[in-house]
């Protein structure tokens, strides 16, 4: 038996492949090594995961995470799987190289990832050959979940929405400006917080200023990531995540304007992972 994983800042997707190549799927909370413990991550598996009364004879655990391309982080998950499954063989990669596998599995291309945060790579068909830094929320992140919330905070806390947006965003999030302020300064995973506004602008995503706001986003994913890649206007682009999948209109229009052509979307690498390694 196989466990699979593909882990962001919000969610993780497990997928339990067993003797017959059955698949069984899971949902936990994101597990990110830059905000959490080895000894948060080992509670959440326990609590969330093997609560599902997963069998003893998984063999390998392969888990591709967010946060996980240095080796010191990817210690801290691997170190939790490895006290949770003792008796399997535990491999932890990053969560692009397994965007890369999933959206491209040997052939060579660009993989990008749009979810709670976002990344990018020129994959060779076998590993990862080039990858502009993500930088995170508060650098970089650009065309993600919280960079979207961000911009959108930013336009609501200043009055600069339309009454009818402001009205609907202050339903919808049910805060005073304090409230969030403590949210984005005070509280953890901040990160998470941004994203949380995406079904917000998935609602309203055919405002006009709403449309504006992900055109920007994903326009300033573009210039700071892929048109640094050499090979953007010779290789498909291929996309995960959330944001990618919801605003794949829009994504595709933004293409356009780059002269860059898209190759697959994808809401989540995960069945992809599964063909991989199957």
């Amino acid at each position: 038996m196989m466990l699979i994983a593909d882990s962001g800042s919000t969610k993780t997707d497990w997928v339990l492949i067993g003797k017959g190549c059955e698949v069984h799927a899971y949902t936990t909370q994101g597990i990110n090594p830059y905000f959490l413990k080895t000894e948060d991550i080992v509670k959440i598996i326990a609590n969330e995961l093997k609560g599902h009364k997963l069998p003893e004879s998984i063999l390998e655990v392969h888990f591709y995470g967010a946060g996980c391309s240095s080796l010191n982080k990817s210690k801290v998950v691997m170190g939790a799987l490895q006290e949770a499954f003792n008796d399997s063989a535990v491999y932890v990669e990053s969560d692009l190289l397994g965007a890369a596998r999933a959206l491209l599995n040997n052939e060579e291309g660009l993989a990008a990832i749009l979810g709670t945060g976002s990344n990018s790579c020129h994959f060779d068909g076998e590993q990862i050959i080039q990858n502009v830094p993500s930088l995170g929320y508060v650098l970089g992140d650009e065309g993600s979940g919280a960079y979207l919330g961000k911009i959108l905070l930013q336009a609501y806390m200043t009055e600069q929405l339309s009454k009818d947006l402001q009205l609907e965003l202050s339903l919808f999030c049910n805060l005073s400006k304090e409230a969030i302020l403590d949210a984005l300064y005070k509280k953890p995973l901040p990160n998470r917080f941004l994203a949380s506004f995406s079904p917000f602008l998935s609602k309203q995503g055919k405002h006009p200023i709403i449309k504006k706001i992900v055109t920007k986003s994903f326009s300033d994913f573009f210039d700071a990531h892929i048109l640094k890649y050499p090979s953007h206007n010779s290789l498909k682009v291929g996309f995960v995540g959330s944001v990618s999948y919801c605003f794949q209109d829009i994504l595709n229009e933004v293409a356009k304007t780059k002269n860059v052509q898209l190759g697959k979307i994808l809401k989540s690498p995960i069945e992809g992972l599964v063909a991989y390694h199957t």
